[in-house]
């Protein structure tokens, strides 16, 4: 007795299967083995299911879409014919599709604009924040080392919706006592896959790179631990291929 399978393109399907499953006319086969069979055939075609993709870092095109005119931003300068638009956003890194925070970056969404069909050769490298007038600037970072200290607030907030909140009463309290309470849970840890998607957003986000027609627009990192209300001036600094400018930003 033998079941004969054409050695052809299978189909992602147990229809697919059945279409080209064959049984000798002078064979017997129960259908039970003939059961079997498709089974294990369809079994065979949901193994082979392509892995999910995944987005190559490298072709990344980074950048968000710019604001209708310099205006729609807090602050602007000109470096040249080019004109700079910028807002500081603090310890915020604002994507199109998600805020996350980070205590050790602050951050500056910035915009180029120039006349109409003009391109230039971007770099973050080409910007600095002077804070509170000092005389040394801080220089930018690349977006892959802020990343590395932000948290996803509505994650966590969701993580802890679903864990439930913690108690507060204090050990053998009775609410009224002087006990100190538990301490905050720490923070939830995101899966790889979780934090992967986050850092994907943020390079996305983060100011472009080579030549490019204008306008452009993008996140500007800067590492700085300090309170926000202990900044009194702030000032982005551009030095580049446009020539150079200062922003006054906002604190």
């Amino acid at each position: 007795m033998r079941i004969v399978v054409p050695v052809m393109t299978l189909y992602a399907n147990v229809f697919g299967a059945m279409r080209f499953l064959s049984v000798p006319r002078n064979s017997s086969v129960s259908p039970a083995i003939f059961t079997a069979v498709l089974l294990a055939t369809a079994c065979s075609l949901s193994a082979q299911k392509p892995a999910p993709t995944r987005e190559d870092p490298a072709k990344i095109v980074q950048g968000m879409p710019p604001r209708a005119t310099p205006s729609d931003y807090q602050s602007q300068g000109k470096a040249g014919n080019v004109t700079i638009a910028a807002e500081f956003v603090g310890h915020s890194a604002p994507t199109p599709t998600a805020t996350f925070t980070t205590e050790e970056y602050v951050v500056v969404e910035t915009a180029l604009f120039g006349p109409a069909g003009q391109r230039l050769i971007l770099s973050p490298d080409d910007f600095s924040l002077r804070v509170n007038g000092k005389k040394a600037a801080l220089p930018s970072q690349p977006w892959g080392l802020a990343v590395k200290s932000m948290k996803d607030p509505e994650w966590e907030a969701a993580q802890v919706s679903v864990s439930g909140p913690k108690s507060k009463t204090a050990v053998g309290g009775s609410g009224g006592g002087g006990g100190q309470g538990d301490p905050p849970p720490p923070p939830p840890k995101m899966s790889i896959e979780v934090r992967r998607a986050m850092e994907l957003k943020v390079q996305k986000a983060s100011f472009p790179e080579g030549d490019r027609a204008l306008p452009q627009a993008g996140l500007i990192f800067f590492q700085y631990s300090g309170k926000l209300k202990g900044i009194k001036s702030l000032e982005l600094l551009y030095s580049g291929p446009a020539g150079k400018g200062v922003v006054a930003l906002q604190p």
